[in-house]
């Protein structure tokens, strides 16, 4: 591992490098006997959690990373599937230490911070999964999501290479501190960017499929899942389902809990900062 100083609200940066000799990127901030780290959405970088970093950062040490591809990340040549990208995450947690750990993923981060806590329950505290990619939501299996994915996995590379990806940014990001909105900007509308977007969405759908088949067993894991309760623009239908598979997934878990972050939709970590810090907090405290 490497790192350079300096002030950045995220902390310090470091590398990793894999066993195939892959560099990943993650900034460190804190100090204390847990570590939690952050797994960000399909295709997007560690610039997505400004608002809940430094609020942990007081209590515990927080890392959040760069998946291949992403941010300053080495591409990964093979194919982005839930086991690989789980691997990366075990190597992240490996050179990190011991742990003990809680992991904490968004969106698409949810399905992997489940994979790779699966492998070694042990050196965990428990996972925190904020209104995560969910198999037992079956809007993902339709054929309006099917052809969704497919357009997006060339449209968005295209749009990239002519600098019109980064219209299709959300705003929410520019309510983070200075620092990071500068890094977003700079890192997460590349055409490298683009491409990881496309490379994970690639398998999604599958590797969902094959969640439902094999779900991760978390034996008595704790869980939280978060989900966004407030249906946004086009959204009437679709929120209520995605929020019924979490409780859906929560029932079928040992030692599970389902929190509702009442103001948010999808991006939670913006618009509920609060409700995350505050299950992250919680979970610290149980150890004391």
């Amino acid at each position: 591992m490497s790192h350079d100083g300096g002030l950045h609200t995220l902390g310090s940066s470091a590398y990793i490098q894999t066993r195939d000799g892959r560099k990943l990127h993650y900034m460190s901030k804190g100090t204390g006997e847990v570590t939690v780290v952050f797994e960000s959405g399909m295709g997007v970088s560690r610039s997505t959690w400004g608002l809940v970093v430094p609020a942990i950062a007081e209590h515990a040490r927080t890392v959040v990373y760069d998946r291949a591809g992403a941010g300053r990340s080495d591409v990964d040549s093979s194919p982005r599937t839930l086991t690989r990208i789980a691997e990366d995450l075990n190597e992240l947690l490996v050179a990190l230490g011991k742990g003990p750990f809680i992991l904490v993923g968004h969106s698409w981060g949810g399905p992997i911070v489940r994979a790779a806590a699966a492998t070694n329950l042990s050196r965990l505290r428990g996972i925190i999964l904020i209104d995560p990619s969910d198999e037992h939501c079956e809007l993902y299996f339709s054929r309006m999501a099917k052809v969704g994915f497919a357009v997006n996995g060339a449209f968005i590379p295209a749009l990239a290479r002519v600098g019109l990806y980064r219209f299709l940014g959300i705003k929410d990001f520019l309510s983070q501190p200075a620092d990071i909105v500068a890094d977003h900007r700079r890192e997460d509308f590349t055409v490298q960017a683009a491409q990881t977007m496309a490379a994970e969405g690639k398998n999604f759908l599958r590797e969902l499929k094959l969640l439902q088949e094999q779900p991760p067993k978390l034996g008595d894991l704790e869980v939280s899942i978060i989900s966004g309760t407030l249906a946004g623009k086009g959204e009437r239908k679709i929120r209520p389902v995605v929020v019924e598979a979490h409780r859906q997934t929560v029932s079928q878990l040992s030692n599970a809990r389902w929190v509702e972050a009442a103001h948010s939709g999808h991006m939670v970590m913006f618009t509920d900062p609060e409700v995350i810090t505050g299950e992250i907090l919680r979970m610290l405290s149980n150890m004391e």
